[in-house]
């Protein structure tokens, strides 16, 4: 895809790999940046436009999309970017309340979704159109101590796969940005986390790496080479992998009291 001279949306802008994103496609020369985020401070990121959009409500986000389209022109590409990372509970992999499962599944997942459904038909009456949706490495992997982020990063990838076999015919890319860790409010402040092993990228360099992957038309995006590593050893040998994991857990999760 060219994003040069593209009309582009960004949501969960506000900062972190969003707002990076919004930088990023601002320097590449896109024609127009449009940055969707919950916070006010989406208004400052240095969009063209900018919308208080909640990514979850699908009437919220058709109408911030159409709004773009009606003061832009056609979306080109589509940055699905906001996430949710909710808290590590190790006591009990389905141990987070009903609450925290059901908001990691409309954030992580459905606003995927819901882009989807109001863009695809608009982009197949033009002839094509880019989804760049970030995921995580947990999607691929897992993220220890928070199985709701973990499962709802994997229906994430599986919805992009999917949307990428339908619509490939039609003239539809899609990419799905699978990073560790990344300095971000997610991770900030816990540089001793699993999913900084492998090194702490700035927002920057992966927004960038988002952007070379789009313009390759590649699915599926890894910022952190390691991770292709991982997948292709748990794919080998499905059941070392977890034991792998479950060690790894062994030596980050929190000392029980009768440990202590």
């Amino acid at each position: 895809m060219q994003i040069s001279g593209s009309i582009a949306v960004v949501t969960g802008a506000a900062k972190g790999i969003g707002a990076a994103l919004v930088s990023a496609l601002k320097e590449k020369g896109a024609a127009h940046v449009a940055a969707f985020d919950l916070s006010d401070a989406v208004h400052s990121v240095g969009a063209d436009s900018s919308y208080i959009c909640d990514v979850t409500d699908a009437a919220a986000l058709c109408a911030a999309i159409e709004a773009v389209e009606a003061k832009a022109g056609p979306i080109g590409l589509f940055c699905s970017n906001a996430g949710l990372l909710g808290p590590l509970v190790f006591d009990n992999a389905a141990g987070a309340t009903a609450l925290e499962w059901q908001r990691a599944w409309d954030v992580n997942v459905m606003a995927h979704v819901h882009a989807a459904n109001v863009l695809v038909p608009l982009m197949r009456a033009r002839g094509g159109g880019h989804f760049l949706q970030t995921a995580s490495a947990a999607g691929l992997l897992s993220q220890i101590g928070n199985a709701a982020y973990s499962t709802t990063k994997h229906a994430a990838i599986g919805f992009a796969e999917n949307l990428a076999i339908s619509h490939r015919d039609e003239g539809i890319r899609v990419s799905v940005l699978c990073p560790q860790g990344v300095d971000t409010d997610m991770i900030r402040g816990a540089e001793g986390h699993p999913a900084a092993l492998d090194g702490v990228l700035s927002a920057q360099e992966v927004a960038e790496a988002a952007l070379a992957g789009v313009e390759a038309e590649r699915f599926l995006i890894l910022p952190h080479p390691k991770v292709a590593e991982y997948l292709r050893a748990k794919v080998a040998d499905y059941d070392r992998w977890i034991g792998g994991m479950a060690k790894l857990q062994r030596a980050y999760r929190p000392a029980t009291p009768e440990e202590s």
